[in-house]
């Protein structure tokens, strides 16, 4: 998939107010430090789609934005650590909730990991959480230019290993980098036939 436009649509902190048209929506989410606004930005070509920070936590709103006027790329705050109150952190730790009970747009979400790190509690315990709430979604393992192949294999390898203790089959999953555009035709053509199976269906 080639993107031709990606444009800034609304942010809000109100589940009840994202757009009402039947667009789909493909949602990213990970921990506060992953990566997120800039994979955001190497997948659509734009240095300043997203707003990349050197303080975790600087998303806090649901964003979307509209791509190649066709899909929604939603970019919803991190999970775990956040320079915020403890106040501003149930807020919208609730609309994230929301976000994946309520919309019925969302085709499907891509929770970021990053590759360089042992699994942690906090990526375990939000992937059980979307499985036992049936939201479909794909793991996108970032910043594996941090590491040489054989560690990424060996870190993959220990993720499947505690998922696959209670689930039948690993999560489809995505190996990424933004600084060297790894991973960006995956992502992108996997998005593109969801899209249209869509259309085909």
């Amino acid at each position: 998939m080639k993107i031709k436009s990606a444009e800034f649509v609304m942010s809000n902190s109100d589940v009840a107010k994202c757009p009402k048209n039947r667009v789909p929506e493909y949602a990213f989410i990970g921990r506060s430090n992953v990566g997120k606004s800039s994979l955001i930005n190497m997948l659509t070509s734009r240095k300043n789609l997203a707003k990349t920070s050197g303080r975790p936590g600087k998303t806090q709103l649901i964003n979307h934005f509209i791509i190649n006027k066709e899909w929604y790329l939603v970019d919803l705050p991190g999970y775990g650590y956040a320079r915020v109150s403890k106040t501003a952190k149930k807020t919208f730790q609730k609309f994230i909730t929301q976000y994946f009970s309520c919309r019925e747009q969302l085709i499907t979400a891509f929770v970021l990991v990053d590759i360089r790190h042992k699994p942690q509690p906090v990526d375990l315990d939000f992937m059980i959480w979307m499985g036992e709430n049936d939201i479909p979604f794909s793991i996108v393992f970032t910043k594996a230019d941090k590491l040489k192949p054989k560690a990424i294999e060996n870190h993959i390898e220990d993720y499947k290993a505690i998922l696959l203790e209670t689930w039948a089959d690993m999560p489809n999953y995505f190996v990424t980098s933004s600084s060297k555009s790894i991973g960006k035709d995956e992502v992108l053509d996997y998005i593109h036939n969801l899209n249209s199976n869509m259309i085909d269906n």
